[in-house]
């Protein structure tokens, strides 16, 4: 396959995010309208609890069902057994959520309880359609998840649309928030429809209980489910320690909540990526065939997504949040707010693209224990900080212990990348994605100024997009990534599988 595939793939995936956060911004400005701080906070903190046992309920089945569909001999069967296996693991994973959230001691009486409840159907269904979503990944047709990804988006902000329309401001009445919540699972429930519909178009799936395969498929995903688990514990927990350890927790996650929404869209587009890379990845590896360029040119644009969505996040951090929230959000005199998260959080963002092409690289080569033990450190680590700096620092504290994790694991899986992998990186990468930056960087800062009302920062973020288009352009990035059929150096390697 070649990088054409493999980049129209990614530019897909970002395509859909794209017009992801577009309706996301609307539906993040719906419910910090809608509701009143608290109820706001317990909306983002029902999401943030939520989190970390979907990803227990992935247990790194999408990561292997890339790699066993894309070289099964028939697909439509080991597909069926992983949607059986992810059924079992997510019922099992959200229920226990579910229970221990009424039995937390701290949260009687609060309506996070029932909104945890409500909000379950939301990573269910979804991680179900991701089951479903290995088949366009692997036959690159991923504008299939555009079209359901887009249109559980648009379900979702149209049905939060009606009850804004009807008047409703910041709302302390349970029942707009339970409505929320519900507007959000319907919305996951489309998805998932959606995602049924298209996935039987392109393959006969075969539901599968054969024990000997679930067994064989559970095993190949543990080391895969323990290190995603490690990830939620110190890239997700925070929200609930918050939670845990705060009585104003709620006012503390209805800030800290949008700014850590906006971070998580940041992180996804280097997933998808990486997604993207996975099953060529893989394959040439398997037929020990060299991966030296692809792995160059895929970290390029790690660090280049990377420079952007942080750089956005440091520079524009009060704009983006006072688009997506309301003022009584934004810091002022002594109260911290949703942009100094946001501002906070850039260096987290940057440095997750670097965690994530190592964490990919190393499962892709087997070296799950080396990622494994160098994950678990950075869970305890993250859980001890964590338990220091919230209780009196509130989220700035859980922002500087991201900080820290983050580098942690940059440094410790980076070298070890390296030590496994010969990646071609020239210098002209480096120069490309330094200038690259500090030109992103310099226009951000002079244009700040301007962006003070919501129609300047929306042009301002039209007028971005046109920018970094002409920037990749005057860098040459498609120099890098579609070079002509032929040539004598192809996007993948020299001597590369080009169809």
């Amino acid at each position: 396959m070649s990088t054409r595939a493999i980049a129209t793939s990614t530019l897909w995936q970002i395509f859909s995010q794209f017009t992801m956060a577009v309706l996301s911004t609307i539906a993040v400005k719906f419910v910090a309208i809608g509701l009143s701080r608290e109820l706001a906070g317990a909306y983002n903190s029902a999401y943030g609890y939520l989190q970390l046992f979907a990803i227990l309920a992935d247990f790194g089945l999408y990561a292997v069902s890339v790699r066993e569909v894309s070289t099964a001999k028939d697909p439509g069967r080991v597909l069926g057994a992983l949607l059986v296996l992810r059924s079992i693991i997510a019922f099992l994973s959200l229920g226990a959520a579910v229970v221990i959230a009424w039995m937390v001691p701290a949260w009687q009486g609060n309506p996070l309880r029932i909104g945890i409840a409500i909000a379950s159907f939301v990573p269910f269904f979804t991680l179900l359609a991701g089951v479903l979503r290995t088949i366009f990944q692997v036959r690159y047709k991923m504008h299939y998840v555009f079209i359901a990804e887009v249109a559980q988006r648009i379900v979702t902000v149209v049905l939060m649309a009606i009850i804004i329309f009807s008047g409703i401001r910041l709302s302390d009445d349970p029942a707009i928030y339970h409505y929320f919540l519900w507007v959000g699972s319907i919305g996951a429930l489309v998805l998932l429809v959606l995602s049924i519909a298209f996935a039987l178009r392109e393959m006969r799936i075969e539901l599968c209980f054969d024990r000997v395969l679930l067994m064989r498929l559970l095993k190949r995903a543990a080391p895969y489910g323990v290190a995603f688990l490690c990830i939620a514990l110190y890239r997700q927990f925070d929200l609930t320690m918050i939670a845990l350890l705060r009585d104003d927790f709620e006012l503390q996650n209805a800030s800290y909540g949008f700014a850590s929404r906006i971070s998580e869209m940041s992180y996804l587009i280097p997933t998808f990526l990486l997604n993207s890379t996975l099953p060529v990845l893989s394959e040439r590896f398997d037929r020990k065939q060299p991966v030296n360029n692809l792995l160059g040119k895929t970290l390029f644009l790690i660090l280049s997504i990377g420079s952007v969505a942080a750089l956005f996040s440091f520079f524009w951090a009060r704009p983006i949040m006072q688009l997506l929230t309301t003022e009584a959000y934004l810091s002022h005199g002594a109260q911290v707010g949703a942009d100094t998260a946001l501002m906070l959080l850039s260096i987290p963002i940057f440095l997750n693209g670097i965690v994530l092409f190592s964490f990919y690289a190393l499962l892709t080569r087997h070296e799950w224990k080396a990622l494994v033990v160098r994950m678990v450190i950075a869970v305890f680590i993250s859980l001890g900080l964590n338990f220091y700096f919230i209780r009196t620092d509130g989220f700035v504290g859980a922002i500087h212990t991201s900080m820290i994790v983050h580098l942690f694991l940059a440094l410790a899986l980076f070298p070890e990348v390296l030590r496994v992998f010969p990646i071609s990186f020239p210098m002209s990468y480096l120069v490309k994605w330094g200038g690259f930056s500090a030109c992103l960087a310099l226009g951000l800062w002079l244009t700040l100024p301007l962006l003070s009302t919501t129609p300047a920062i929306i042009l301002g973020l039209a007028a971005a997009c046109i920018f970094l288009a002409l920037l990749a352009f005057l860098f040459r990035f498609h120099r890098i990534f579609f070079l002509p059929r032929g040539s004598a150096v192809d996007a993948l390697d020299v001597g590369g599988m080009i169809e």
